[in-house]
């Protein structure tokens, strides 16, 4: 049974964040909450702030949608495949479901794996009648019955299953799948809205194509409507890659120096303005979505063309700080979940909290600029 709460007035979110002088080197104050902002890491036009925490909670028991889509541990598909998907528990008997039609915003996941599943929203699953994108941080229990997921295309006007196959997969040869950037993120979160997910595609691929123009590469970009196909491309490959591998070799540096120190998310600022947060429970889940992580933040980098200055330390502290809303919503699934999403003047926040047993902590934490 799920069951949905709906609370109005101050949503009350202990994340808090203070402000370090430097890099590594000055000693860190720890603020109530127990996170600290370290000294921006800066490439072009993208700026991240790294968030250590006082406190990590064990996450190894959480399985990632690329290593359950490697592995075959994890199986997406379109809805009127459901029937073959089935529990692998020596004993148990077939799981029959009756087969509907495929449907653009719905597809089926089954979890065959002994690990939950954590999904972030902005996941994008290739493959299938359509290119989706998961629109909800959720977790999937160990071995589930199949599930279905609340998904937005990314890919208008295509409706026939790649390959002859209705399934979906990471891109061939990809050691990480694709996370949206946040603008599209944004608009399957908080929007809810599939047109407002095409038109943020649409607008993306444009600019992207505009960056590519000059390497030959704009009408590449623009003879697909595929979101995946468009970040797959050699040049807009180039182009995210000069804007994410310096930040995400000096993070990975970061990470190794302050292991014991928890380093669990960013801020995130592109042209000088903050937009996004992503916080983990863990330094170690933060190390297995940081490559599509950092894509993501430098594909909204590429395509945002105007500058306007530098985000501060000061700025991302107040981004961070400013956590509590007028207005909260809660949808639980008993026993496995509990997504909170908070409204506050100009942002909104999601929160995903576990309540498997021996958890009850929060595993992510996303803010977004509204």
């Amino acid at each position: 049974m799920r069951l949905v709460v709906v609370v109005a007035g101050i949503a009350l979110l202990v994340v808090a964040a203070v402000v370090v002088p430097c890099l590594l080197q000055a000693g860190e104050v720890q603020s109530a909450s127990g996170y600290s902002l370290l000294s921006p890491l800066r490439s072009g036009n993208l700026t991240v702030f790294p968030i250590v925490a006082s406190k990590s909670y064990d996450t190894a028991e959480f399985l990632t949608l690329d290593d359950g889509l490697r592995s075959g541990d994890v199986v997406v598909t379109e809805a009127e495949q459901s029937r073959g998907l089935i529990r692998r528990r020596p004993g148990d008997p077939a799981i029959i479901h009756p087969v509907r039609g495929a449907e653009v915003n719905r597809l089926v996941l089954i979890n065959n794996s002994k690990h939950p599943l954590l999904l972030l929203a902005g996941e994008i699953v290739t493959g299938g009648k359509q290119d989706r994108v998961i629109g909800k941080d959720r977790l999937v229990p160990a071995e589930s019955d199949p599930v279905d997921l609340s998904v937005f295309c990314v890919e208008p006007g295509r409706w026939v299953a790649a390959n002859g196959k209705n399934e979906f997969a990471n891109p061939p040869g990809a050691s990480n799948g694709l996370l949206a950037s946040p603008v599209v993120r944004s608009k399957a979160m908080a929007a809810k809205d599939q047109q407002q997910v095409w038109d943020s595609v649409r607008t993306s691929q444009q600019a992207m194509a505009l960056t590519v123009e000059a390497d030959g590469a704009a009408s590449a970009v623009n003879s697909t409507t595929s979101y995946a196909r468009v970040m797959d491309n050699d040049q807009v490959q180039k182009k995210v890659a000069a804007v994410a591998e310096p930040v995400q070799r000096n993070y990975e540096s970061v990470i190794r120096q302050l292991r014991d120190k928890n380093a669990v998310g960013v801020v995130v600022a592109v042209n000088g303005e903050i937009v996004w947060a992503d916080i983990f429970a863990s330094t170690q889940l933060l190390q297995k979505y940081w490559p599509k992580l950092i894509r993501s933040y430098a594909t909204e980098a590429v395509v945002t063309r105007a500058k306007a200055g530098e985000a501060s330390l000061k700025d991302a502290q107040n981004f961070l700080d400013d956590l509590q809303g007028r207005h909260e919503m809660a949808e639980t699934e008993p026993g496995l979940y509990r997504q909170t999403e908070i409204t506050g003047e100009g942002f909104k926040v999601f929160e995903l909290t576990s309540l498997l047993p021996k958890t009850g902590f929060t595993v992510h934490v996303a803010k977004m600029r509204d």
